[in-house]
């Protein structure tokens, strides 16, 4: 195994990453396969006709929750951040795919999640009331301390076992969930409406959510690219209380 010095010191970071990588989407989608409904082979006829009609089609699809016309899309995001995050991601099964990069086949690269000044540490309540607070400034030293000191030791400890010829996918036992991976996810409007409802946190929302900072983090970014290929279709999502048809 060769080693360089990319691959053996670790990095720290508290971004995350999400690239729309393709797609095959927009408001049209919505229209025609709505469309086929009551004009059948025509329905693409109407795709260029009354732009209000349009929207207010869209509108009434989210409002009464017709959900099939909102799967006739695509998006493929690339992602990185901490395998919590997936974790967590991988509980939307409906309308999704996922592939992610394999311990068992390459070297895991040394790349780690430590939270930024802006992530609150401190938590109160009870399951189902929690809330986060802002922690102090020693709790800030501490938790970046304390996370970077056991990121290098475990990361030292797996390039311990890969030296001494112990097989990839054993080896991995030793890394943390705060070790970096990366995914493509595909997805749907439709799904990823019903993502976007959950792990993100609103005003317009009429469930309230309360996800993990890390997550909600890639679903804004997911939202912001999905908002500029769908724009119509996202103002009737908020327009109707971020609930997924």
């Amino acid at each position: 195994m060769s080693e360089t010095p990319e691959t053996v010191t670790p990095r720290f970071r508290s971004d995350m990453t999400v690239e729309l990588v393709k797609h095959t989407a927009s408001d049209t989608d919505v229209l025609f396969a709505a469309r086929v409904s009551t004009a059948g082979e025509r329905s693409l006829e109407e795709l260029g006709k009354d732009p209000e009609r349009s929207r207010g089609l869209i509108n009434y699809l989210l409002r009464d929750r017709h959900g099939s016309p909102f799967e006739h899309n695509s998006m493929t995001f690339l992602i990185s951040a901490p395998i919590f995050v997936f974790r967590e991601f991988h509980r939307h099964r409906v309308g999704w795919s996922y592939n992610e990069e394999s311990g068992r086949y390459r070297e895991l690269a040394p790349v780690f999640y430590v939270p930024d000044a802006e992530r609150p540490l401190v938590q109160r309540g009870r399951p189902g009331k929690y809330e986060f607070v802002a922690g102090s400034v020693e709790q800030q030293v501490l938790v970046g301390k304390v996370l970077e000191d056991s990121y290098r030791q475990s990361y030292a400890a797996y390039q311990e076992l890969l030296a001494a010829g112990v097989a990839r996918e054993v080896a991995r036992a030793a890394l943390p969930v705060g070790l970096y991976s990366t995914m493509y996810a595909t997805c749907n409007a439709r799904s990823l409406m019903h993502f976007l409802g959950l792990r993100t946190k609103d005003e317009r929302a009429r469930v309230p959510s309360f996800p993990q900072r890390e997550i909600e983090l890639v679903a804004q970014a997911m939202e912001a690219e999905w908002a500029r290929l769908m724009p119509v279709t996202h103002a009737a999502f908020n327009d109707n209380g971020r609930v997924a048809p």
